[in-house]
């Protein structure tokens, strides 16, 4: 093969993301080199993710062996040889090949340990992996024409429904419980605008009680994002999206691994934010804007296939008839009925997120001794041992739930408090979605952020002033200055006088 005709082998084994945004080498290549032969070497769980791809002539799956790796490359009599990669395995690979023509991008790894030890930044740093993929292309004398992944090229990105039906929607959300809780009136809205379109989620089976009772719900897609599925589940996932033959998708979930599958499914719309991980892949973004509550933003993805204002859907959420059941057997079990219910959630995913536990103690027994009304503490499995240690250390009888409830019981239950009583949560978004006056307690994330609970009946207290807050968007598992002041600083007093103000304000007391 001559210099016109290069047989080229691009080697980026894994992973999902640096596979995908490796696109933009192949065209670069192939501009300057129209008539060269390029194959991609890739780790076999990632083949299908770039197969197809018009730039790419051949996909080589990567063997266990390095040898085996060696025998195979050397059997292709490749002229050329870019590494993407960059690691022991893929160096040794170049260096046995006999290829005459090697190039390798550099991972730059000192200057990451450098910066994720002791938090020393380097200007390498601030390139994108897409940029440094083609700025090692330049050493071939290589004129960078495509600068960004565009994948969707081959994959109905110009494709468009005008003048056609509309027969399915879906909505991917595959996040937390308080995520896909503030996704439902996306739900409900895209059903009122498109009546006659079946309406399809996608969600994780840990939220499947929140989107299969609803309505307007048609069909639902599970994605377990756990183990292998992990992996494998994207490419399952994708499959399934496309074997049901959905028109329009709108992602309200961020990551890049959402993006990936709508772009793998081929949905002809695919929909999402500007400030997605993987904002290239879709055909259509939206702006993400922080000022406002995350029900308004997920609403905003509409703005993608209407161009009408329209306003938001309040939180209205259904569970399963059976969960009615099962909280009667609870109430009778715990001594509930006839009482007046205040529910307390103490626990959270993550660590600087809760009140400390000692002043949910105090709080429970100003209610129960002060007040006279029921405390209920609620949580998942996970927060059992938490919510027996402040029964068992506050005064009164206090009830605790904690792993005892289902989803769906744990949305039935919720028409039985007067007040929540919460950490910033998923289970702080059901009770504002069935109505229940709702106190968040914040700490290390802030109302701007856009998760605070929706509605008037609600409120945040949270401490004002604090340059550290928002240390981060969900939380984190210790605070990053040592003084979890955010959490520290307020005080029972403060959260016993808004609870009393709300509970008197609804003539509950």
């Amino acid at each position: 093969m001559n210099e016109k005709q290069p047989k080229i082998l691009v080697v980026r084994l894994s992973s999902l993301g640096d596979i995908v945004l490796s696109s933009p080498v192949y065209k670069n290549l192939k501009a300057k080199w129209p008539n060269s032969h390029i194959t991609l070497l890739v780790k076999p769980q990632f083949a299908q993710v770039l197969a197809g791809h018009p730039d790419i002539d051949e996909i080589m799956v990567a063997k266990k062996n390095l040898w085996g790796n060696i025998r195979q490359v050397r059997a292709g009599h490749f002229t050329h040889f870019l590494d993407l990669h960059a690691n022991l395995k893929s160096i040794l690979i170049g260096l046995f090949s006999h290829i005459p023509n090697k190039l390798r991008y550099c991972k730059n790894p000192v200057a990451r340990r450098m910066y994720v030890r002791f938090k020393k930044n380097s200007p390498v740093l601030e390139k994108h992996t897409l940029e440094r993929y083609l700025e090692v292309l330049k050493q071939w004398d290589v004129p960078i024409v495509h600068k960004k992944p565009e994948l969707s090229d081959w994959a109905y990105k110009n494709a468009n429904l005008d003048g056609k039906k509309i027969n399915k929607i879906a909505i991917f959300q595959t996040s937390f419980i308080g995520d896909s809780v503030l996704t439902t009136p996306l739900v409900q809205k895209t059903a009122k605008l498109f009546p006659d379109a079946k309406i399809l989620v996608i969600t994780r089976p840990q939220t499947d009680d929140i989107f299969r009772p609803m309505k307007e719900v048609d069909e639902i897609i599970l994605n377990d994002k756990k183990g292998w599925n992990k992996i494998a589940g994207v490419w399952k996932t994708a499959q399934a999206i496309k074997k049901a033959g959905v028109d329009i998708l709108l992602v309200p979930h961020r990551s890049f691994r959402s993006a990936l599958i709508a772009w793998l499914s081929g949905v002809p719309i695919r929909i999402g934010f500007t400030s997605s991980e993987g904002w290239f892949l879709y055909t259509k973004t939206v702006p993400f804007n922080w000022m406002v509550h995350d029900v308004e933003r997920n609403l905003s993805l509409l703005h993608g296939i209407v161009k009408e204002n329209f306003k938001a859907e309040k939180l209205n959420m259904r569970y399963a008839p059976s969960a009615e059941e099962n909280v009667a057997r609870l109430m009778k079990d715990f001594n509930l009925e006839g009482k007046t219910l205040i529910g307390i959630h103490p626990g959270s995913a993550w660590a600087t997120k809760c009140w400390p536990a000692e002043n949910y103690v105090e709080l429970i027994s100003r209610i129960q001794t002060e007040l006279k009304l029921q405390a209920v503490i609620v949580g998942g499995r996970s927060d059992a041992d938490l919510g027996e240690k402040i029964c068992q250390l506050s005064n009164g009888h206090c009830a605790s739930l904690c792993g005892k409830t289902s989803l769906s019981d744990l949305m039935a239950l919720m028409g039985h408090f007067k007040l929540f009583i919460t950490n910033d949560s998923g289970p702080m978004h059901i009770a504002t979605a069935f109505g229940v006056p709702t106190l968040g307690i914040f700490g290390p994330t802030t109302r701007e952020l856009g998760f605070f609970p929706y509605g008037s009946d609600s409120r945040v207290i949270e401490v004002k002033g604090l340059d550290c807050r928002p240390c981060a968007l969900h939380g984190g598992k210790k605070c990053p200055k040592g003084h979890f002041k955010c959490m520290r600083l307020i005080t029972v007093d403060d959260v016993f006088k808004t609870v009393k103000e709300m509970l008197q304000e609804k003539k509950v007391i």
